[in-house]
């Protein structure tokens, strides 16, 4: 299995793969549940809680600045991908949209699905994040998240929700599907913060 899907990272890739990774030859897709399929003039983008209530479609995200984005990639289930290229909008340029109040600390990602994940407001409003809806050139396929996903590129591939439709900001932090069900709160790929903190 390892040979056919995956391999050992080289030793010169040390400062880019995380401890216990191994590359992945494709793009591997997991998914838990069935998975959604959302046109892209059907997608919504709702923000609510602790922030002005507003929603974006497709056509706003559309006129929002454009970027190309070069990341790395690392699924807790012990496998990377680098410098995987997508197109989308950076997540400061879509929060220059959104009026927070300022006891907003945490965030809830909500998606179509009914998946969520939870995510610090610092964790969030860095500069690398965005919200990919091409992948490789190509529109994002839906198994991977399409149209919309967010890539968070510091933190395990669970906290980058694909198919995201909402953006739940909150005084506290609340943990989402798989924090409740025994992954970290936070997880921090070189720090291995994978399973057990609550």
């Amino acid at each position: 299995m390892l040979g056919k899907f995956f391999r050992k990272p080289e030793a010169e890739l040390s400062d880019r793969v995380p401890p216990g990774q191994h590359l992945a030859k494709g793009f591997p897709v997991l998914t838990y549940g069935e998975t959604p399929n959302i046109s892209q003039d059907k997608w919504q983008l709702k923000v609510w809680g602790l922030a002005k209530p507003i929603t974006f479609n497709w056509l706003d995200l559309m006129a929002m600045p454009q970027n190309h984005f070069k990341a790395d990639f690392h699924c807790v289930t012990r496998w990377s991908k680098l410098d995987v290229q997508w197109t989308g909008v950076k997540v400061i340029d879509l929060m220059a949209h959104v009026e927070l109040d300022p006891k907003a600390i945490h965030i809830m990602e909500h998606c179509y699905g009914g998946y969520t994940t939870n995510i610090s407001l610092s964790d969030f409003l860095r500069e690398e994040n965005f919200f990919a809806h091409t992948l490789f050139d190509e529109p994002l396929p839906y198994n991977h998240g399409g149209p919309v996903r967010l890539v968070v590129p510091h933190l395990y591939a669970w906290k980058s929700a694909k198919w995201i439709n909402g953006l739940e900001f909150l005084d506290n932090e609340e943990l989402g599907f798989w924090e409740r069900n025994g992954y970290h709160k936070r997880g921090e790929p070189w720090s291995e913060e994978r399973y057990g903190s609550i």
